[in-house]
C-alpha cells in the first residue's frame, strides 16, 4: 500500500513539474507552478530538485523496509540507502529554500520550515546511527525519517479530503479555489505531524529505542 500510494503520488503529482518551465507547465496538473513561476531563480532551481529529491526518496524508501531484500542483498540494500539518504538531503535543503515563498504564508513557513528541519534531521541521526554500528538505532531512525517522506502523499491525501469535507458542508455555495486554500494550510502540519505519532507507536511496538535528542555522555 505504501509503496503503490508512493508511485502514484512521484507519477501523478512530481513528474508533472518536470515536463517544462514552470511558466509552461498546465496548473491543473501542476497547480504549484503558477506560484513558484514569479519567484527568484535560485527558489525555483529549489523547487525543481525537491520535486527530485523528494521523488527519489520515495521511489526508494519503501523498498528499504523489505526485510527479505535486506537479507538477501545487503549491498543493493546500502547503495540504495545512500540514494535514499541522498533524494533526503537534496529535497530537505531544498525545501528550505522554498519555505519563505510557500503559498500558504506564515503557517506555511512554520509547517512546511519545521518539516524541512526534522526531515534533515532524522536522516542525519540515522546515517550516524549506521555508521556507529547501531542497527536498531538506524532502524527507528529510518522510520521516523520515512514517515516525514511520506508527507508528500498525505498531503495531498488530506487536500482531497479537506476539500471534499468543505464542499459536502458548503453544498451549492462551494467554492473550490477558496475551499482548496484552506485545505494547503491546513495541511502544512497535518501531512506530518499524525505520520510522526504513528512512526513513534511503531518504534515503540518493536522496542527499537525511542526518541533521544541528545545523547548520553
Amino acid at each position: 500500500m505504501v509503496l503503490l500510494t508512493s508511485l502514484t503520488i512521484v507519477a501523478y503529482s512530481a513528474v508533472p513539474y518536470l515536463m517544462g518551465t514552470l511558466e509552461q507547465l498546465d496548473p491543473e496538473r501542476a497547480p504549484l507552478a503558477e506560484a513558484y513561476a514569479g519567484t527568484p531563480a535560485v527558489v525555483q532551481v529549489a523547487f525543481l530538485l525537491h520535486v527530485v529529491g523528494a521523488g527519489v526518496a520515495l521511489l526508494v524508501g519503501p523498498v528499504q523496509f523489505w526485510a527479505g531484500a535486506r537479507r538477501r542483498w545487503p549491498v543493493l540494500h546500502r547503495w540504495l540507502g545512500r540514494v535514499y539518504l541522498g533524494g533526503v538531503a537534496v529535497g530537505g535543503a531544498a525545501s528550505l529554500v522554498m519555505a519563505p515563498f510557500n503559498t500558504a504564508g506564515m503557517v506555511g513557513l512554520l509547517g512546511f520550515g519545521t518539516l524541512g528541519v526534522l526531515w534533515l534531521w532524522t536522516g542525519w541521526r540515522a546515517y550516524r546511527a549506521i555508521r556507529a554500528g547501531d542497527v536498531r538505532s538506524h532502524q527507528a531512525w529510518m522510520i521516523r525519517n520515512f514517515a516525514l517522506t511520506y508527507a508528500g502523499v498525505m498531503l495531498r491525501s488530506w487536500v482531497g479530503v479537506l476539500v471534499a469535507a468543505q464542499a459536502f458542508a458548503a453544498g451549492d455555495a462551494f467554492d473550490f479555489d477558496a475551499a482548496w486554500e484552506n485545505a494547503y494550510h491546513a495541511v502544512t502540519f497535518l501531512c506530518w505531524l499524525p505520520n510522526l505519532v504513528v512512526a513513534e507507536a511503531l518504534v515503540r511496538r518493536r522496542g527499537l529505542p525511542s526518541v533521544r535528542v541528545v545523547d548520553p555522555v
